[in-house]
């Protein structure tokens, strides 16, 4: 069932700067009418805090420069409303579609509809080195667990990695017949594994750039991957064949490929062989671990399924805030942040009552998430990468 969801206007943090300005609100619950509500402000104090007054059937409290919490006594549902503490508008001149932030959290890479793919610091958006090589649209992006080397993978069928100190292309993975759509690395980068829309997902040895096996053959696009140890009781086969001993790491560790056909699958990295298979509401186009048990998938009709390994038949839970496409899950402390092609970003964690929306995209697809200590990087169709500070949760 659909939890009741409040929204509020995407620039209310610029807004509620100025004495008597407003901003909409709204709390919509399936079922019922939606309850439609404003925000004013009523003068800034010298901290430069506003004074907020909210109409009747909202109550505002916890009000700082870039957070307020908004309640709905009607539905019993709070949201916390976190706006970016900054944005880079100059990294990118068109919709950035992928981004990762490095280990030590000083790099930040990203890809864009406008063909390119950079490296920059995350601290102020300064762009660093270009990575040209690719021929059309790079559709991700990571980096190596070193925080100096990225993977890259584009519409070319190709997969690459580059040094993030001098921008070269240290070794180009050919293999799949059709685009790359997402990346995993295996444990510190010696194999890293590849989904495509050409329906596969393979396992390479960065080494000698070749791929040591097709893990799987959907027969239909594997949209997004994502690869953790997996819990000792989970049982995930053997292999027909003795690995190679180009693979390094991969046993234990249990691949989660989110497909086109409704379908989310977990495959044994090592083993190559079928571990469960969970069918969804609509095509599955992320999906992540949040530890060795559970697992969530997002599809594109809004849901977000969590799922224990070790009994995939119902979900855990599901989570449902809006029809729109789940395009990006992160697993944050202990709990998770997911986007969506509406512009909503959340984070729902345990041990907080209310969600936490990142608030800034007007209704523009947040296509990806990268966290970073107490840092949230979003990336969206408006061109911006966004940065939240969460010091203050």
């Amino acid at each position: 069932m659909a939890a009741p969801v409040v929204r509020i206007q995407s620039d209310w943090d610029q807004v509620l700067r100025k004495n008597e300005e407003e901003v909409w609100l709204s709390c919509r619950s399936p079922g019922k009418s939606t309850l439609y509500g404003t925000l004013t402000c009523q003068g800034v104090n010298s901290d430069g805090v506003p004074e907020i007054r909210a109409s009747e059937g909202f109550l505002v409290s916890e009000v700082t420069k870039k957070s307020l919490l908004v309640s709905c006594p009607r539905e019993n549902v709070s949201t916390k409303f976190l706006a970016p503490y900054t944005a880079f508008c100059r990294i990118h001149q068109k919709s950035i579609t992928c981004l990762d932030i490095s280990s030590g959290g000083g790099l930040g890479v990203s890809t864009s509809a406008d063909g390119t793919m950079k490296i920059w610091q995350a601290s102020n958006g300064e762009i660093r080195r270009c990575l040209e090589g690719h021929v059309y649209d790079v559709n991700c992006c990571r980096f190596f667990p070193s925080g100096i080397v990225v993977l890259s993978g584009g519409m070319d069928a190709q997969l690459k990695i580059w040094s993030a100190e001098d921008a070269s292309c240290v070794v180009t993975f050919q293999g799949h017949k059709a685009g790359i759509l997402d990346t995993a690395i295996v444990d510190r980068g010696r194999n890293v594994v590849s989904g495509s829309r050409d329906g596969t997902a393979r396992l390479w040895d960065c080494g000698r750039s070749a791929c040591l096996g097709v893990l799987a053959d959907c027969g239909s696009p594997v949209n997004g991957i994502a690869l953790a140890e997996a819990d000792n009781s989970l049982n995930l086969g053997s292999p027909e064949n003795t690995p190679s001993e180009r693979e390094v790491c991969t046993e234990g560790k249990l691949l989660l490929l989110a497909r086109e056909d409704k379908k989310l699958q977990g495959v044994g990295l090592q083993s190559r062989q079928p571990v469960f298979l969970f069918i969804g509401s609509d095509a599955f186009n992320c999906c992540t671990f949040l530890s060795s048990i559970y697992l969530l998938g997002g599809t594109q009709d809004g849901n977000i399924y969590q799922l224990d390994v070790r009994n995939t038949k119902a979900p855990v839970r599901v989570v449902h805030r809006s029809g729109a496409p789940v395009l990006s899950l992160v697993p944050f402390r202990d709990g998770f942040i997911a986007s969506q092609g509406d512009g909503t970003c959340f984070l729902v964690q345990q041990d907080l009552d209310h969600v936490v929306e990142f608030t800034g995209p007007d209704c523009d697809p947040v296509y990806k998430v990268a966290s970073w200590e107490k840092q949230v990087y979003t990336c969206c169709r408006d061109g911006l990468v966004r940065r939240y500070h969460l010091s203050d949760l």
